[in-house]
């Protein structure tokens, strides 16, 4: 691909320097993703034109060949419609983008832009009761740095319901460790928001934050002092899921990863009453319909309505026996 402007590559970059970084101010994680997508399309769409990526045009990029891309992605890569869709969303931003900067081929990108994501089962979330969240913490040795360390994150975690990378971002001049305790969380999109945090959880952190020497310095890192990565938060959580399972059996069914942490947060604050757009707030939520996941995911406020709709109806077991009356019994014989 050449960089004239108006190449597909001179767009393309356009796309992710200036749109995604600049204009919708989008993650790193976003645009890794999007850009992931837009690989895959690009080296599929290659081989189904018969030329190679340095000679693919903007004339390529067709209605029937993101449809065969779909099919391909679901068929010959395994994956599921979920992230059929995802990958739909990638290419159809990308489209919206070259619509308003090429409008010469406004009916092709239209074309593009009307293909409907695939209806996907939705899967149900995963996450721990509060009892199996203390006993995922009780296991845990303080005494020794990285326990210590293991025990402050995985608090911080369930307590803001902050997502992993949220939380490797934590640094000391985002925490208020003293009344009233808060951490300011920077989230998807640049978006920051503003959590308290328990007394608990500001004890836990102390000993972090006084081992980092500048104010701009992650908190969470590695026994060489490095930032921890994502893959190392998802190990050190599952090795004490593992241990914590040993003595409580409904953990040895269940994959424990950060973001059960994030779910588990959202239904402890569900069960506890809190209303569904102030959960929103607290964890980021960019949609309510994001949030209102959790309601239908929920199990023990399931058996609480089913309890209050039973006791509603009047057929509690504590209720007296109902005994016939004589006289309907006379009426029944004389029939």
């Amino acid at each position: 691909m050449t960089r004239r402007a108006g190449t597909l590559l001179a767009h393309v970059e356009r796309y992710f320097q200036d749109h995604l970084r600049r204009v919708r101010g989008a993650s790193e994680h976003t645009v890794r993703a999007y850009g992931d997508a837009l690989r895959l399309f690009f080296l599929f769409l290659a081989q189904h034109v018969h030329r190679p990526v340095e000679r693919l045009r903007l004339d390529d990029i067709r209605a029937e060949a993101v449809l065969a891309f779909l099919a391909h992605v679901e068929t010959e890569r395994g994956n599921t419609a979920v992230t059929r869709n995802c990958r739909l969303a990638a290419l159809r931003s990308f489209v919206d983008h070259l619509l308003r900067h090429d409008i010469t081929r406004a009916e092709q990108y239209g074309r593009i832009l009307a293909i409907a994501p695939k209806r996907a089962r939705q899967r149900v979330i995963a996450y721990l009761e509060p009892a199996e969240v203390r006993a995922v913490l009780a296991q845990i040795d303080v005494a020794t740095p990285t326990g210590a360390r293991d025990r402050a994150l995985l608090i911080f975690l369930y307590n803001t319901g902050a997502r992993v990378a949220e939380a490797l971002a934590v640094r000391p001049r985002d925490l208020q460790l003293e009344r009233p305790r808060l951490v300011r969380v920077h989230g998807k999109g640049n978006r920051e928001r503003t959590c308290p945090i328990w007394a608990e959880t500001a004890m836990a952190l102390r000993p972090l934050v006084a081992d980092v020497d500048s104010p701009d310095a992650p908190i969470f890192r590695n026994s060489r002092h490095e930032p921890l990565t994502r893959d190392g938060v998802a190990y050190l959580i599952a090795k004490h899921a593992r241990r914590a399972a040993e003595s409580t059996p409904s953990l040895r069914r269940r994959r424990v990863t950060p973001h059960v942490l994030r779910h588990s947060c959202a239904v402890a604050l569900l069960q506890a009453g809190v209303d569904v757009t102030v959960i929103r707030d607290y964890l980021g939520h960019s949609s309510i319909a994001t949030t209102s996941r959790y309601l239908a995911t929920n199990v023990q406020m399931k058996r609480d309505v089913l309890s209050a709709f039973w006791k509603r109806a009047g057929l509690d077991r504590h209720s007296g026996r109902w005994r016939p009356s004589p006289s309907v019994i006379s009426f029944l014989a004389s029939l």
